[in-house]
């Protein structure tokens, strides 16, 4: 892999930041507005991960060019594209995928940023920018904008409003965005680019920053205070906890007797992995994991019930629903972590996170402070505190036997004339790497797959356990893959997905050979949209539009899809299998290749793993024609009145 694009070892990199001027710069730099702002990037700072040295904040630009970027934007990353790499991508979205992916690689700690034309790349961002802002990832969205002169007005690709001469496409970015300036004066830089950079090194603004930057002002140049550009070490806020807080919830604590932990991506954003461990085992606490948070305890940590809610492992559900009190840690609570908030009606939740927005879910008692600092505070207020030892035994036993189950479902006898299923596909992939698939980092983000990875993978370590859930975004996975890659080039990443989300967005697939950012990708093959089908039909709906063959087809019928040829038509090396057997034949091959290298096998698009789950509220016709809606309707509505009652049952108490 191209070691210089990942981690900028190029000898003018090192030095400008080993050996930064003693003294502070004097005097104005004469820099265009993309020059400046290029600048200003390429010089902030991050220490490593071992705390011994610094390394770029930003690992690189994916840029797509056109006439609203390329003279601009384009010339400045040309002069500074050793300190600050510039990739090139094939689709916009996919390339926010990639810089999104590889933040969360990072944990936060590292970040890209993404530059796109006017008009139609532009807004290819904005899906983009919706999933790192649900999912609280750091991106620069840095979007061509119109003429701030209106000179031309309007511009090829420019949507024009009919009662703001204002507005250009990018204000769409306004929803989806934790910060949006558009830079309408270089000298806007000044406070735009600081601003920015709080919010993305923030844990609890942390989210997508969108600066609009329009093609006449990235060439405009300006005299800027040359000290702006100094190199500069940047640090990550995250708020420390407040005493009150922090003894309130011990309160809440000392008298539960029945404590359960759900981790969510908060604990491995706040490096505080350690300190759950530590929390968990010194007061025998279980710990359930959201899809976010998975892998905050390795899989065969004894309080590890594996994980929670409507994806969620037999285990965890039943201590969830017995459980009178719910440390929430760095979790959004949302519908699939609640079981749409029927999971753990009868529990106090205490919701400890960076965001008070995000800690108040569930009606919470809430501690706004980062992870590891709030239970390194709440550790020492507990002393000996410890939960009731029959509940400790009872999540050890839980966890023990969940454990054996996955490593059945995983393991189970294959049949020839049987298609396999995802458990059977997980085992294999698992199966393969030579350390227990410690290393491997596995990426996935919609479909049934999630639910199955959410449930059997074994994560070994942070991180091992890339699955954007919080949009749940088909067509992120290959891309953030490659984002991935970019962040840990030294591990195996697999990237499971499904045929549906492979045709929604596959390019990058080219961008990964480019780079030599080899990827291994397993494609789960069952002719259609499998999970949304069971979905339709559960509800009570006709298998209809969500399968090839329930499809509206023309003469020639659904084409079949050759997608390991389709794989290697974008330079990868790739192979169709039969079987189980030969999937893991495959894989090995696929971890010894030189390049991406993609496996697809059939699988069976009726069956999932029974274990476990929990009622996930999804709306059911009130009226129709058809008796399989009404029946499914009248479940929805009893499913509504338990909820109802349970709802009622916790404010009477």
């Amino acid at each position: 892999m191209n070691q210089r694009i990942l981690h900028h070892d190029t000898a003018s990199a090192h030095h400008a930041s080993a050996t930064p001027s003693t003294a502070p710069a004097t005097g104005t730099l004469r820099l265009t507005t993309a020059q400046a702002l290029v600048r200003y990037l390429a010089a902030q700072r991050v220490r490593t991960e071992d705390g011994t040295a610094t390394e770029p904040l930003f690992g690189g630009v994916f840029a797509i060019f056109g006439h609203g970027n390329v003279a601009g934007l384009g010339e400045a990353l040309y002069q500074h594209r050793h300190e600050l790499p510039t990739l090139r991508a094939h689709n916009e979205q996919a390339m926010a995928h990639s810089a999104i992916a590889y933040a969360k690689a990072h944990f936060r700690r590292r970040m890209m940023a993404v530059t796109t034309s006017i008009g139609p790349g532009a807004t290819n961002l904005l899906t983009a920018a919706a999933l790192a802002h649900v999912n609280r990832l750091p991106v620069l969205l840095l979007p061509g904008d119109v003429f701030v002169s209106r000179a031309p007005d309007p511009v090829l690709q420019q949507v024009e409003d009919f009662h703001d001469g204002g507005i250009s496409a990018n204000d769409a970015f306004r929803p989806v965005s934790r910060y949006f300036d558009r830079i309408v004066h270089p000298a806007q830089l000044l406070t735009a680019l600081p601003r920015a950079l709080r919010v993305l090194t923030d844990a609890a603004l942390c989210g997508p920053v969108t600066l609009a930057l329009p093609q006449d002002v990235q060439a405009a140049a300006w005299d800027f205070p040359a000290d702006f550009f100094e190199p500069r070490v940047v640090g990550f806020h995250t708020p420390a906890p407040v005493a009150e807080e922090i003894s309130a919830a011990v309160e809440r604590l000392r008298q539960a007797k029945r404590p359960l932990i759900v981790a969510g991506g908060g604990v491995l954003y706040g490096h505080a992995t350690d300190a759950l461990h530590a929390f968990a085992a010194a007061h025998g606490v279980p710990v359930a994991e959201t899809q976010a948070g998975k892998g905050a305890l390795a899989w065969n940590d004894p309080l590890n019930t594996g994980a929670l809610g409507v994806t969620g492992s037999p285990a965890a559900n039943a201590l969830a629903h017995d459980a009178d009190c719910v440390l929430a840690i760095g979790t959004r609570l949302q519908d699939f972590t609640t079981g749409s908030n029927t999971l753990f009606t009868q529990a106090d939740v205490i919701g400890i996170n960076a965001n008070a927005f995000d800690g108040l879910k569930h009606r919470a008692l809430v501690v706004e402070a980062d992870a590891r600092l709030a239970l390194a505070a709440l550790a020492a207020e507990l002393g000996g505190w410890h939960a009731d030892r029959a509940w400790t035994a009872r999540a050890h036993k839980h966890a023990a036997d969940w454990r054996d189950t996955v490593g059945m479902l995983t393991h189970a006898p294959q049949h020839e004339t049987v298609l396999p299923y995802d458990a059977d596909v997980i085992g294999a992939v698992q199966r393969s790497s030579a350390t227990s698939a410690t290393d491997d980092i596995v990426v996935c983000a919609a479909g049934t797959l999630p639910a199955e990875l959410h449930k059997l993978w074994r994560a070994g370590r942070p991180g091992a356990y890339h699955v954007e859930y919080g949009y749940s975004c088909m067509g992120y996975e290959i891309a953030g893959g490659l984002g991935a890659k970019l962040a840990r080039p030294e591990r195996d990443v697999i990237v499971m997905v499904g045929d549906g989300s492979y045709l929604m967005m596959n390019s990058e697939i080219a961008t990964s050979v480019m780079l030599g950012a080899k990827l291994i990708i397993v494609v789960l093959d069952n002719r259609g949209y499998g999970c949304i089908n069971r979905l339709q039909q559960a509800c009570g709906g006709a298998p209809f539009n969500n399968m090839f063959d329930d499809c509206e087809q023309g003469p020639l019928g659904a084409p079949p899809i050759d997608f390991a040829a389709h794989a290697r038509s974008l330079g990868a090396q790739a192979e169709h299998v039969a079987n189980v057997a030969e999937l893991e034949a495959a894989l090995q091959r696929a971890r010894a290749a030189d390049r991406t290298y993609l496996i697809s096998i059939d699988t069976d698009a009726a069956r999932t793993t029974d274990d476990g789950g929990w009622w996930w509220e999804v709306a059911v016709p009130e009226v129709s024609a058809r008796e399989g809606v009404r029946a499914a309707r009248a479940q929805y509505e009893a499913q509504l009145a338990v909820r109802a009652q349970a709802a009622g049952d916790t404010e009477n108490e």
